[in-house]
């Protein structure tokens, strides 16, 4: 009994200290949701689907007070959005090494969708490496944990049992889940947003679906299926190296593109500018094509 009371208030106090840099983030209609204040004290990171407006958002920071708030940039495919607030406040939160987690530690998701800070309690239940996101972008860390994110708990911190921030709460990213972005994802993010104001993505242009290659060509390649183009975007460098609507395409320099990840994999910053060499099948023959890849406007 001795020992539950001391991890009881062990955790309350977790709450109670990590949860002043926890805030709430007024930016939609309905339930707002949360945000965690980053190491410059007057910029915090929250999950982007939580503003459906650039202006007019405002922060409580707990105590009743309410900061307005400017959005210094957002990245739709890490969900993750950048504000800065009106003035500093006093507080310094500690981020965990993902090195130093396991699966099966007591962590606690943290909210303020309200006035209060809200919290849950589980442990994490999948540590996993990288992956990339529907809309192309690279997580250093898959990270789920099985205790309940409330409604309005996206934007605020997952915290491990230690008080250390393991990174930021988002329902956005993954369908019918919620995840973790890491905070060596978010660092990376929150760089180039107050660099640019956002995140540079390739672009070529065109709209594809998945398509089964003919099964003689598959053997030949070994490569089932590769990505049928469905539209076209005017003046985009899909259009001027020559791609037209029906067209598969099967790799881009000497990558096979076999599904939307392979596309948005070669779609990356470091490839803005870049002459690429774009293999397709164009009416039962394989084909090449030079294509410039632009940055996403």
């Amino acid at each position: 009994m001795t020992n539950l009371s001391s991890l009881s208030g062990d955790l309350a106090s977790i709450v109670e200290s990590v949860g002043r840099g926890v805030v709430q983030v007024d930016a939609r209609r309905g339930i707002a949701g949360s945000g965690v204040v980053w190491t410059s004290k007057n910029l915090v990171v929250t999950a982007n689907h939580v503003l459906t407006r650039d202006e007019n958002i405002h922060v409580g920071v707990g105590g009743g007070t309410t900061l307005e708030a400017a959005l210094v940039g957002r990245d739709t495919t890490t969900d993750l959005a950048l504000l800065r607030l009106e003035k500093e406040v006093d507080i310094s939160l500690e981020w965990a090494a993902i090195s130093d987690l396991k699966v099966g530690h007591l962590v606690l998701p943290l909210g303020r969708p309200g006035k209060t800070v809200r919290a849950g309690l589980g442990v994490i239940s999948v540590l996993g490496e990288s992956w990339r996101t529907n809309a192309g972008a690279i997580i250093d860390n898959y990270i789920e944990t099985d205790a309940s994110a409330f409604p309005g708990f996206s934007g605020g911190p997952l915290v491990t049992a230690e008080g250390k921030v393991i990174g930021v709460i988002t329902s956005g990213l993954v369908r019918e889940s919620t995840v973790i972005v890491p905070g060596s994802t978010i660092k990376s993010v929150v760089d180039e947003l107050l660099k640019r104001g956002r995140i540079s993505r390739g672009y070529l242009g065109v709209g594809v679906q998945p398509a089964r290659l003919p099964s003689e060509l598959a053997r030949q390649i070994d490569q089932e299926t590769g990505l049928l183009v469905t539209s076209v975007d005017p003046g985009s460098p899909g259009e001027k190296a020559g791609l037209v609507m029906g067209d598969t395409i099967l790799a881009i320099s000497d990558n096979k593109v076999r599904h939307w990840d392979d596309l948005l994999a070669a779609l990356g910053k470091d490839q803005i500018g870049v002459s690429v060499v774009v293999r397709i099948l164009r009416t039962g023959q394989v084909q090449e094509l030079k294509a410039t890849i632009a940055e996403r406007a």
